[in-house]
């Protein structure tokens, strides 16, 4: 198979040929429909922080056709379309029986998304209902990392919510913000270039203040008052102090953006309003069952989101392009195109 190859920092992507998978007992291989770009991957590659281990095969948000089962398969037929959550676990702990395989001891990561094909296990891939697209699938990875998110702040009925950050995972908790009962919601980024997709998502408002210290002021002015909750979706430093400040007293910040180097933030001002820091980590299996119901069910606004398809012999350059400001929202892989 053909697979876009991390080599390094400072290296772009390799486009080579690997051994097609063959799948383990209780495994899965799909043959790749498409693989988002995540900027996860980008930040990993990039020698800021947290790295890939170089010569692996990268790319966590995929879908795909059911090619090969591995021995006790029950669930998955061949010709079937599905996702799965790249990682898994030993199947038997509590956090893997609750769904919850990134905390199980024997975590193990099983991404791969930008080849022909990927192993996924059984215990933690979900057949596409027949109403999506494999692009639908490949959707279900960010947007369940925001559902996990919005779930965890807890929105009172018409509660007043301010995200920091209008890339896949922001507009994602907007989406999920607006079903989970809350009232006006704000997006604000650094520039305006994502504010029609923000409002599609269910954002009530577009706040692009002058500088970061106006923030506050600005949320709260276009919201009514200060927000509730406080959603950081980007992972830079500096924004959960931004968040703090941005909150009301009492209220709920949570931390959605991965950022692997230090920040800090001053405590002190977090005590006075006696907020609530909640950090949020990836998602349950549930939840990518209900995001794909919640897609099934025609509330798709959010394939706005897809801004671009490429074939896999043009990831590369697409990669590179996309660690400098650019117009994209979600870029797609079609690995066979």
């Amino acid at each position: 198979m053909q697979a876009a190859v991390f080599k390094g920092i400072g290296s772009p992507l390799s486009i080579e040929t690997r051994p097609d998978p063959v799948p383990g007992a209780g495994e899965v291989v799909l043959r790749v429909g498409r693989c988002g770009v995540c900027g996860t991957d980008l930040s990993m590659t990039d020698g800021s922080g947290q790295t890939y281990k170089p010569d692996s095969v990268i790319g966590h948000e995929f879908a795909g056709e059911v090619v090969a089962m591995g021995h006790g398969v029950t669930r998955f037929k061949a010709g079937d379309y599905a996702t799965a959550m790249p990682y898994t676990g030993c199947g038997s702990c509590a956090t893997c029986l609750a769904g919850r395989p990134n905390f199980c001891a024997e975590f193990r990561g099983a991404a791969g998304g930008f080849a022909q094909y990927v192993t996924a296990s059984e215990r933690v891939a979900v057949k596409l209902p027949a109403t999506l697209t494999l692009a639908d699938g490949a959707l279900i990875e960010p947007l369940a990392v925001s559902l996990h998110g919005a779930a965890l702040a807890h929105f009172a009925p018409g509660a007043r919510v301010l995200v920091i950050g209008a890339g896949p995972i922001g507009l994602g908790a907007t989406f999920w913000a607006r079903r989970l009962g809350a009232g006006p919601i704000a997006v604000t980024a650094t520039t305006r270039r994502a504010e029609s997709l923000a409002t599609q998502m269910g954002a009530s408002v577009f706040v692009h203040p002058d500088s970061a210290q106006d923030l506050p002021r600005a949320a709260a002015a276009a919201l009514g008052g200060m927000p509730d909750v406080v959603i950081e979706a980007v992972g830079k430093p500096d924004l959960i102090a931004q968040a703090v400040n941005c909150v009301r007293p009492a209220g709920t910040v949570v931390v959605l953006g991965f950022c692997s180097v230090p920040d800090s933030f001053v405590p002190a001002i977090a005590v006075w309003k006696e907020v609530k820091l909640q950090f949020s980590m990836t998602y349950s299996v549930q939840e990518f069952e209900h995001v794909a119901r919640v897609l099934d069910s025609g509330d798709v606004q959010c394939r706005a989101m897809i801004t671009d398809t490429v074939p896999l012999a043009a990831l590369p350059e697409t990669f590179e392009a996309l660690r400098h400001r650019s117009t994209q929202c979600k870029v797609m892989v079609s690995p066979w195109s």
